[in-house]
């Protein structure tokens, strides 16, 4: 699978809330909170299910794979989605190692595996997550 994806019983709110925090912890800021529910409404569509992309970003890092090798920044930001599916909220994103796969250099796979990890790490503190 291309993704990560765990479910909380939390709202969505919450789980926003509790990412953000177990992000800050790891040193990863978000750089953009996307509403697509009240952004696709606002432009006079008809969606009525919460959806929320969040671009986030550790400087650091982004540093580290951008002095590697460019052409990962193809995949910057990292994305989590947080959305309600059948009444549930789930917290996803696309697998870092998936992503770096497609530039074929072995010396930022192992980099893109240690950023999955802890984004993964940062999605199961949101308390209660059923995989």
């Amino acid at each position: 699978m291309f993704d990560y994806t765990a479910e909380t019983e939390k709202s969505i709110e919450e789980a926003i809330s509790s990412l953000e925090g177990s992000l800050k912890d790891e040193k990863f800021g978000v750089l953009w909170h996307f509403n697509v529910q009240e952004k696709l409404q606002e432009k006079g569509l008809e969606y009525n299910e919460a959806f929320h992309v969040l671009e986030v970003c550790n400087p650091n890092e982004a540093h580290r794979v951008l002095t590697q090798n460019k052409m990962a920044g193809y995949f910057l930001p990292c994305k989590i989605v947080v959305y309600e599916d059948k009444g549930k909220t789930k917290i996803g994103m696309p697998k870092p190692t998936s992503m770096i796969e497609l530039i074929n250099d072995e010396s930022v796979q192992s980099f893109a595996a240690e950023i999955e990890e802890r984004l993964i790490q940062c999605i199961k503190k949101v308390y209660n997550l059923k995989e």
